[in-house]
């Protein structure tokens, strides 16, 4: 929940004069839209900006629905079993959590299914990974200077943070109706990015009225009134956690894994990929909500296939697993080569037959582009 404690960036966006003011040079700030239900004071998006910059939180708790619908064919549970991170399965799908925030030393989260339940805790610098179904427990100590937890953006908290730090002249920043959450008046932010190559039609923030914390994400791909990924608080309760919800009990029978100390992995335990030789050496190409991300892999790699490996040689369950993924997706070739192209509502993903990876909330024509280049 670092949007909670750190929006240093949103301060170049409040003007110096009320009303309506132009940011940055070109991205617009509206004023409070009106005919709006609940009836709440105007307040302009400068305004929220300040309000939620400024805000503080000693703790929460709350239950969570995230929804996904990103026009994907079904392997982003797939993709996440390969990467060792049960979070990623919220790409896809409808997924109810518990949430529970007592500070950035102090953090749970909760994936709650039909089949059991997975938590992820944080107390101090100890924190803790549990999966019920395998009855299966790791620990690990942070690093003395680590923040928040790092994983999916399981809250809107967590949401708003990454597309707040999109803001630049090239969004449109206006005033939304106001409404309820979670039972609480609630204002809404949108943006909406300018550059017509953008997937993304709008992300809608809804700030609580008296707190100026995200109770709800949305973003609306291009066309559509839905929104394609939409993450809510059904219930929120701003009072500070007990410091029980933050112990982990290992429950009887279970088998507990002992990561080294100050290891820096993800939920899963995995190891995070570094840049350089044994990891993808990722660069950037644009600005904006049109940035591609580009990934200079092994000719294989993407595949999960060993370094040097021939087509077809898998290095593992894995692998065989992603090399399927892969395996059914569309071909495409142009100007500036060939490779599998995989396209979602709000993404676009480019797979070259020369080891390049190019990502983007893009148009596929966009990343051809990038791909020449």
């Amino acid at each position: 929940m670092s949007v909670l404690k750190n929006r240093a960036v949103l301060r170049w966006l409040v003007p110096v004069t009320a009303g309506v003011a132009v940011i940055g040079g070109g991205a617009a700030v509206g004023t409070f839209a009106a005919g709006a239900d609940p009836a709440l004071p105007p307040r302009t998006a400068a305004q929220l900006l300040e309000d939620l910059r400024t805000s503080r939180l000693d703790g929460l708790s709350g239950t969570v629905v995230q929804r996904a619908d990103l026009g994907l064919p079904p392997i982003a549970a797939l993709v996440g079993q390969a990467g060792g991170n049960e979070l990623a399965s919220l790409v896809s799908g409808t997924h109810t959590l518990r949430v529970w925030y007592a500070g950035p030393e102090r953090q749970r989260l909760a994936l709650v299914d039909t089949l059991g339940e997975r938590d992820l805790l944080r107390n101090g610098r100890d924190v803790w990974s549990w999966d019920s179904r395998a009855n299966t427990a790791s620990h690990r100590t942070l690093p003395a200077d680590a923040k928040d937890l790092e994983s999916a953006p399981a809250t809107p908290a967590d949401a708003a943070d990454r597309a707040l730090a999109a803001i630049d002249p090239s969004t449109a920043v206006t005033v939304g109706r106001s409404g309820t959450v979670a039972g609480r008046s609630v204002y809404e932010l949108v943006l909406t990015p300018r550059d017509r190559d953008s997937l993304v039609h709008q992300v809608r923030v809804a700030l609580d009225a008296k707190e100026h914390v995200p109770l709800r994400f949305e973003v609306l791909a291009d066309g559509t009134d839905e929104p394609a990924f939409e993450v809510a608080f059904t219930q929120v309760d701003f009072r500070t956690p007990d410091a029980d919800q933050f112990r982990f009990n290992p429950p009887p029978g279970v088998t507990v894994k002992e990561e080294p100390a100050g290891d820096e992995r993800g939920p899963a335990g995995r190891q995070r990929p570094e840049r350089g030789a044994d990891g993808p050496d990722v660069r950037t190409v644009g600005t904006g909500w049109t940035t591609v991300l580009v990934a200079k892999l092994d000719a294989m790699g993407a595949a999960g296939a060993k370094p040097g490996a021939k087509p077809g040689e898998a290095a593992g369950p894995d692998a065989d697993m992603m090399a399927k993924v892969l395996g059914g997706l569309e071909r495409v070739s142009g100007d500036w080569g060939s490779g599998r192209l995989l396209t979602g509502k709000l993404f676009s993903v480019l797979l070259t037959d020369d080891g390049r990876v190019l990502a983007g909330l893009v148009r596929p024509e966009r990343l051809y582009q990038a791909a020449k280049g």
